[in-house]
């Protein structure tokens, strides 16, 4: 006897979640990999920068691996490190923060995603600030919950401008929270202390989350650390901070990041936590705990590093009449405009082939950012002045 055939489709893609199933690659991705058939291609697409983690967390996570700290830990974090990540923003922001107001994370991103597990529901929305980087609306949608975009204004004078008006009427009795990335990826732009009181005013008049990704706060090129609404906000106020590891301190691929949230629901993000990835390992919260109290002054060697590249940037593609380009607040990228190029994709294609520089393509932030490229300038010096300069000649 014969078994009859499965009835129905048999692609994969239509027995998964619609959320899942209309996930578009990340253009990013799509552009590195097609820069890997390629030689000599000076790479700065990725967010990060090329400098390796500073000796002391490095030393720190294998002190930890040869004592033997390779067993589960708490969900929400080792209580040592909670309580160090209190203090520094306690020092950052002048206000009492609590350890119990702190999550340990398996990385910002997971920060971002246990946040966003424990309000989304479907049907829900989240308005974000955009141009911003691909996994923030990316992770709205995989809740089932909608993501409404505001675009920000390039204007004139060269500043990226936030419309509050169009941002709260963007909102609705099923806007669950704001997601507010500042300093921002990928313009560079950072909102004033006036703006961030304006929107902390209006969650909480609409009973309305906050969700502030701030992990670029300390990369900023005139003070020592951007506005905050930690800076603002109560302990029970409805927002999540989210941090990171990976800019300040360099250390993109360890996967460690926290959030800042109210005290009543310590417990319940460390179920989450615990439904999510259990918990950080111990070796790499040794490394965090090594840099949060022992590489202040790393942070500000490498603020200097990026300033150094911002201004390679803006010498270098701020003398080319086509390219649209002004000095980024903060953050580490130059997002810039090329007359008559509309296509970010196939332009970064180009850039590879003629002149063997990944960037990223604008459209990898969203439709609204097309015609538009990111480049991270935090890098070595003489590399970067290569690749820019290769830039600027393509295109002149």
């Amino acid at each position: 006897m014969t078994s009859k055939p499965p009835s129905g489709p048999t692609n994969g893609l239509a027995n998964i979640r619609p959320a899942i199933a209309s996930l578009r690659p990340q253009g990013i991705s799509d552009i590195s990999i097609y820069g890997e058939q390629f030689d000599d291609v000076i790479p700065l697409w990725y967010g990060e920068s090329d400098l390796p983690t500073p000796d002391i967390p490095r030393r720190a996570l294998i002190d930890s691996l040869n004592n033997g700290d390779t067993f589960y830990q708490a969900e929400s974090g080792r209580t040592d490190l909670r309580e160090a990540i209190a203090a520094y923003d306690n020092r950052l922001h002048g206000k009492p923060i609590e350890p119990d107001r702190i999550t340990v994370t398996a990385s910002g991103m997971t920060a971002l995603h246990v946040a966003l597990q424990t309000i989304c529901d479907t049907g829900d929305n989240v308005v974000l600030v955009t141009p911003v980087w691909p996994n923030a609306d990316g992770a709205v949608a995989v809740m089932g919950a909608e993501p409404r975009r505001v675009a920000l204004h390039y204007g004139d004078d060269g500043f990226w401008r936030l419309d509050l008006d169009r941002l709260f009427d963007a909102c609705d009795s099923r806007t669950k929270a704001l997601f507010i990335n500042s300093p921002n990826n990928p313009t560079g732009w950072m909102a004033s202390a006036a703006e961030l009181s304006a929107i902390l005013d209006f969650a909480r008049d609409r009973g309305i989350w906050v969700i502030a990704d701030e992990v670029y706060k300390r990369i900023v090129f005139d003070q020592d650390v951007s506005p905050s609404f930690l800076d603002i906000c109560e302990p029970e106020d409805l927002v999540f901070a989210v941090d990171s590891f990976s800019k300040s301190w360099a250390m993109t691929g360890w996967r460690l990041g926290w959030l800042t949230a109210p005290p009543s629901l310590f417990k319940t993000l460390g179920s989450v936590v615990q439904l999510t990835n259990s918990n950080s390992p111990a070796f790499i919260q040794a490394g965090g705990l090594a840099a949060i109290q022992q590489c202040e002054p790393f942070v500000h060697e490498f603020r200097d590093y990026c300033a150094a590249g911002r201004d390679i940037v803006m010498d270098v593609l701020g003398g080319v009449n086509r390219i649209q380009i002004s000095p980024p607040q903060a953050a580490f990228y130059a997002f810039f405009a090329i007359e008559g190029e509309t296509d970010s994709m196939a332009l970064a294609q180009r850039l590879v082939r003629e002149a063997g520089v990944g960037v990223a393509p604008g459209i990898s932030f969203g439709d609204d950012s097309e015609g538009w490229i990111r480049l991270c300038f935090a890098q070595e010096p003489v590399l970067l002045r290569t690749a820019v300069e290769r830039i600027a000649a393509m295109l002149r």
